[in-house]
């Protein structure tokens, strides 16, 4: 493939990504923000982490954490602790019902997407699964 095609299928690709995710982002939410359930989601993959592990997660600065977190803890999805071994760190840990959501928001965004596949033609949704293989493998590199 040249550079230029390269280039434009490179272009195309992040274009379509972005407009999926914006399109599944809001087809999932609640009552939460798309930045609150990015941060819950954050919270549950990484399990337990710490105020920093966030921010780093988030690519956000820490007192912005510190706010989201406040909301997601007076919204009820996570709950804050102390650390055992480091009184001065606070970990954050999903609760039942912030766990119930993330399975909630997941479960919109397969439905929205299962939707939009199930109106195409057979072997649109083989191409489709060979995509998703494709795209499954290019994040494997990281």
């Amino acid at each position: 493939m040249e550079t230029g095609t390269t280039n434009q299928t490179a272009a195309r690709l992040r274009q379509s990504i972005t407009r999926l995710n914006r399109r599944l982002r809001s087809s999932a939410l609640g009552g939460i923000t798309p930045t609150q359930a990015s941060m819950l989601g954050s919270v549950d993959v990484l399990n337990n982490p710490s105020l920093g592990d966030l921010a780093i997660a988030e690519q956000i600065q820490p007192p912005s954490v510190t706010v989201i977190v406040r909301s997601l803890e007076a919204a009820g999805l996570i709950t804050r602790t102390v650390d055992a071994d480091d009184r001065r760190c606070v970990r954050v840990h999903t609760t039942a019902l912030g766990r119930k959501e993330m399975a909630l928001i997941r479960r919109r965004k397969t439905e929205f997407l299962e939707r939009r596949l199930a109106v195409l033609a057979p072997e649109d949704q083989r191409t489709a699964e060979v995509v998703a293989s494709f795209l499954e493998a290019l994040l494997e590199e990281e």
